[in-house]
């Protein structure tokens, strides 16, 4: 894999130009924030070695380089999924690559299902840990005792700080809670949720959790933040579907891109 990176590293450096520092991974309904981008470079995955391309219609599948207010970035718009192929590791070689690329902090983002109340359809939750429910994990195989990740801190505490701090200055509204990853591609049922509260999660997702296990194996400080787009299974009324999560992220559009502006600013500002 080792020659893959190099060689996908090589490709993005020769079109991208300035090093960034940092990348942050896009959801679903989180498009927006690559529209925000001043001089763009876009990279379709397609193009770049050992990259995957995602199955999600929601999903640009593209890195693309630029600045918001001159601080330097890079997008991952779109990730391919473990219910896509069956593969935990999906992931790897883009995360791998990003390492490659000196880059030093990885914030990933995600929509995500609340199973709190006060936590409603169109707000944001940073997560603080996470539970995997699937049992799945993308370095079964990996070999050497790196492999052997310690995730006591997998959500980078100092991030976490500075990602709330970001909150307050910028007045968007922020939660935390702990994401629980099931495999989808179907949503979670009632007796999962319920199942899933005792457990002691917040947030229910079918991403992340893997990259969030790439990165701290990489090296990578990681931070990440939900957009929640709906309430769990059982919870309310209405009918999940991946059309009502691309709904409901749109009405936190505003404030989540609140949030990113003024994190991406306070890193550039203050590197960590």
């Amino acid at each position: 894999m080792s020659t893959e990176i190099d060689k996908a590293a090589d490709y993005i450096r020769e079109r991208i130009g300035e090093q960034k520092r940092l990348a942050i991974v896009l959801g679903s309904g989180l498009g927006d924030l690559a529209g925000a981008l001043q001089d763009p470079v876009k990279i379709p995955y397609q193009d770049i070695p050992g990259f995957p391309v995602s199955g999600v219609a929601s999903h640009a599948g593209a890195l693309i380089a630029g600045h918001i207010d001159g601080a330097p970035l890079l997008l991952l718009a779109g990730r391919a999924h473990y219910y896509e192929h069956g593969n935990a590791s999906a992931m790897a070689v883009p995360i791998r690559t990003l390492k490659a690329l000196e880059v030093e902090t990885l914030i990933l983002t995600n929509a995500a299902g609340s199973l709190r109340k006060d936590v409603p359809p169109g707000s944001a939750s940073m997560i603080t840990d996470h539970i995997n429910f699937s049992g799945v994990n993308p370095l079964i195989g990996a070999e050497g005792n790196e492999r052997f990740v310690d995730l006591c801190d997998a959500y980078d505490p100092a991030l976490r700080e500075r990602i709330k701090t970001a909150a307050k200055t910028s007045g968007a509204t922020l939660h935390e809670g702990v994401y629980v990853w099931f495999s989808g591609p179907s949503f979670e049922t009632p007796a999962e949720i319920r199942a899933t509260r005792v457990l002691g999660g917040d947030l229910v997702g079918m991403s992340t959790v893997p990259e969030v296990i790439l990165a701290r194996h990489a090296g990578l400080r990681v931070g990440a933040v939900s957009l929640i787009t709906n309430y769990g299974a059982g919870m309310e009324s209405e009918t999940l579907s991946h059309a009502m999560t691309m709904r409901v992220a749109a009405t936190g559009a505003e404030n989540i891109m609140k949030l990113f502006k003024s994190i991406i600013a306070d890193l550039h500002e203050n590197p960590l």
